[in-house]
Formats: structure tokens, sequence, C-alpha cells
């Protein structure tokens, strides 16, 4: 595939060792030549693409392996161990990631109403394989890095198209799910908005459930379809990630950064 190799020489041409934030806002490019160990992170709505060597996810028990030319779609905020599976010196792991504008997304659904969806969501995130279209928009993505003065204009619609085409590709359920404001999906999501806000606070099912929109029973099902854990298990998770990023970014002290215990949650 063409399109694959110029995203090869072009990633290389763009990053450095480790996670480069670039001037186009919703993007970021890896570059690592060697493995790495599993790490938790929040992974946010975003399209992740191996563009060479491979990488491996894991939300709760359910792991994901997304080779070169693959990709990983997650539709909505989600506590993941991710790692380089596959790197080496002569062919480094190379990757990108474009955070998913919810807007775009919804505004393109509604342009195109056949496209919305209401199956019942599973995991809050799917593998898929790039295509050429695909492919092709990324190249003109990441090639506006060598025209900076042009990003401002021409970033947003690329971004847009890219969305257009995983919302018309063979896997895109989950984020058609999520554009439709009264999927099970785009309910969960409510909640786990409110989860990753809160991440402190205790919190009642009930009112998790209420705010999703469903029962009690509904509500605990589909969350644990969409996340593979409970919700007081994805708090403590949202929790931990918050502790490690304070103590990363701010050098606190790990008991300071750590939230005062929870009484009363029930998930």
């Amino acid at each position: 595939m063409i399109a694959l190799t110029q995203l090869q020489k072009l990633i290389r041409d763009h990053s450095n060792e480790g996670i480069t934030q670039t001037a186009l806002p919703n993007v970021t490019l890896s570059r690592t030549s060697v493995t790495t160990d599993p790490i938790q992170t929040i992974y946010e709505p975003s399209l992740c693409v191996v563009v060479q060597g491979a990488k491996f996810a894991m939300l709760g028990t359910s792991s994901f392996i997304y080779n070169t030319a693959q990709y990983l779609v997650v539709s909505v905020n989600l506590p993941l161990a991710g790692a380089v599976a596959t790197a080496s010196e002569d062919r480094p792991y190379l990757g990108l990631k474009m955070n998913l504008d919810l807007h775009v997304l919804r505004s393109l659904i509604l342009e195109l109403p056949e496209l919305a969806e209401m199956a019942r969501p599973t995991a809050g995130l799917t593998v898929g394989k790039l295509t050429p279209e695909l492919s092709d928009a990324l190249v003109r993505l990441i090639k506006l890095l060598s025209r900076p003065a042009d990003i401002p204009v021409l970033g947003p619609m690329i971004e847009r198209e890219i969305i257009y085409r995983l919302i018309t590709g063979k896997d895109a359920h989950l984020l058609r799910q999520l554009a439709a404001t009264d999927s099970r999906l785009s309910q969960i999501h409510r909640a786990i908005g409110w989860i990753s806000r809160h991440y402190s606070e205790a919190f009642r099912i009930e009112a998790l459930a209420e705010i999703a929109g469903m029962s009690v029973s509904s509500f605990h099902q589909h969350f644990k379809a969409v996340t593979s854990m409970s919700p007081l298990q994805y708090q403590k998770h949202i929790r931990l990630h918050e502790a490690r990023r304070l103590v990363l970014s701010k050098q606190m002290d790990a008991a300071k950064a750590w939230p005062a215990p929870l009484g009363g949650s029930t998930g």
C-alpha cells in the first residue's frame, strides 16, 4: 500500500523517540525502537493507527492486538493498559493518534441520518483495518505538518473526512451509536462523563442510572458491556490514573495525590 509507505516516512520525519504532540491539535505521533511494558492511561474517544509494528491494549480482562495497517477506535473514555508489542532499531514502532471531535461526529450523523444505528453496544472499542480511502486522508493530514499555514483551514476539513470514513466503514457501529443521543452507548457515555468529572466523590448506582436515563439493571448490564468493568471499578481506575498524573506532573507526594477514601459508593 503506497499510502502506508508514505505514512511511515511522514511519521519518521515529524516525530522524535516517544510521543510527539504535533501542530495539529488533535494529533500525536509515536515512535519507539523498543517494546514497552503495559502502561495504564485514560483513552478519550480517538483513532489510534499502527503504521509500523504492533500494539497491545487491555480493557479489563479483554485484550486487543492491532498490527501494521490496523487501527483501534475508542468511543468513550476508557482506562486501557497499552504496550508496544513489536518494535526494533531497524523497524521502530510508528503510530498516530487522532482525538475524535464528537461535535463533528454528531453533525455528520445528522447530515446522514441513514447511518443512525441503535444496536446494543458491545465493548467501547474496536479494531479495524485501514482502507485506501482512510489511509489517503491520513497522509494528507500529516502532510500538513510541512505546511503549518494550511493547518487552521485544511486540518479540520481533513479530520472531518477521516471521521466520515470511520462512520461509513464496516466497523462503524460504535461511533454511529455514540452520535445518537438516545442510544445505549450515548447513555453510558453520559454516566462515564459524570464519573470522570467527579471521580473523587461517592455515588449511588441509582443516581448514575438516572443520569444515563436507564433502569438500574439495564445500566449495570450496558456499563459492563461497554467498559468491561463495574461503575465502581471504573471509578477506581480513574482515581488511580489521576493520582499517577499528579505525581508525575507536579512531583506531588503520593499520599497527597491520592484522594481521600470514598464512602457509600455502590457499583
